[in-house]
């Protein structure tokens, strides 16, 4: 049995997809279920059971005997919520409390990790565990996350195997939910649909052009395929990168979605808003080093092969996964 958090958000309800698909099929769903917009995501998934995310540690002192692996991907992921309190109760104390559980009954754990962890980058985007205590996060959610990071390798006891996955811009089908927090593609291929142009971010830093702000942006089907890779070989634990390696301007992921969607680009800039710019990044991009010597050797879906994916198979139709 795999107990999986999150299961009914982004990452979790796709991963839910992939291991079925891989057959694993004697899964335990783990999330707050009493949001009616996620329930399609899981509906047809084959699993044993759900479990309120609430009860679930409680559940694993029960029955951690039936279970071989916890992938703990649930989290608070609003990057524009400064409450720091909200992220250390159910980022930070929760995961602790999910890992001690592990750690008492003999569990291996992947749990998510993100490269908001990195702040604006003066430490490079690299997931040595040496450069963890310097990190600066620009924001509460990248804070619990790095806080979490740190205590775990800290701590004299560990699950005997973990991976902490620093997750770059996931995009991909099954994000309808989230509102404000969903990807660029997603906002993009509304927006366009809607008004026929793009808004992008101007730039207010004098060392990028507008448009000119790149991530390292990674399609949700590569990020299923890392964990499930992580899972099955276990090769050593740590913190790891789940990017592409590859940074892509903004300007180049709206052209994308534009090609995808049949249209010519139309893109102009705003300003980007004074609640976020000064904790905004303008360049991410995964060493992806790690990984690869932990034996992963699958090419990444190019972004432009991504939106095209997820533009033509799923937002065009309003399809999930």
């Amino acid at each position: 049995m795999i107990a999986v958090t999150g299961a009914a958000g982004f990452i979790g309800s796709n991963l839910v997809v992939g291991l079925n698909e891989a057959r694993y099929r004697d899964l335990i769903l783990v999330d707050d279920f009493s949001r009616p917009d996620r329930e399609r995501y899981l509906a047809d998934k084959q699993f044993s059971g759900k479990v309120d995310r609430r009860e679930f540690p409680e559940w694993l002192r029960k029955n951690h005997r039936f279970v071989q692996m916890v992938l703990h991907i649930g989290a608070r992921t609003d990057t524009t919520e400064f409450s720091w309190e909200v992220f250390r109760e159910l980022n930070l104390d929760y995961s602790k409390e999910v890992c001690g559980r592990c750690v008492e009954f003999g569990l291996p754990l992947i749990y998510a990790s993100s490269a908001a962890t990195y702040g604006s980058g003066e430490h490079g985007y690299d997931d040595s565990h040496e450069i963890v205590p310097l990190l600066e996060p620009l924001n509460p959610y990248g804070r619990s996350k790095n806080e979490f990071d740190r205590w775990v390798l800290e701590q004299q006891r560990q699950p005997f195997f973990w991976a902490g996955l620093k997750f770059f811009n996931v995009y991909g089908p099954n994000e309808y939910h989230k509102g404000r927090m969903a990807s660029v593609v997603f906002h993009a291929f509304n927006q366009i649909r809607e008004t026929g142009e793009m808004k992008l971010f101007r730039s207010h830093r004098p060392d990028y052009g507008d448009g000119e702000q790149a991530r390292d942006f990674i399609y949700i089907k590569d990020v299923v395929d890392v964990i499930i890779f992580l899972m099955e070989n276990r090769p050593f634990s740590g913190l790891f990168n789940v990017g592409t390696g590859q940074a892509s301007t903004f300007r180049d992921l709206a052209t994308f979605t534009f090609r995808a969607m049949g249209k010519e680009p139309r893109i102009s800039y705003i300003d980007t808003p004074e609640d976020i710019r000064e904790k905004y990044q303008y360049f991410t991009e995964a060493k992806m080093d790690k990984l690869r010597d932990a034996g992963y050797d699958r090419n990444f879906t190019s972004l432009e092969e991504g939106t095209w994916d997820y533009v033509t198979d799923y937002l065009s139709k309003g399809e999930i996964i």
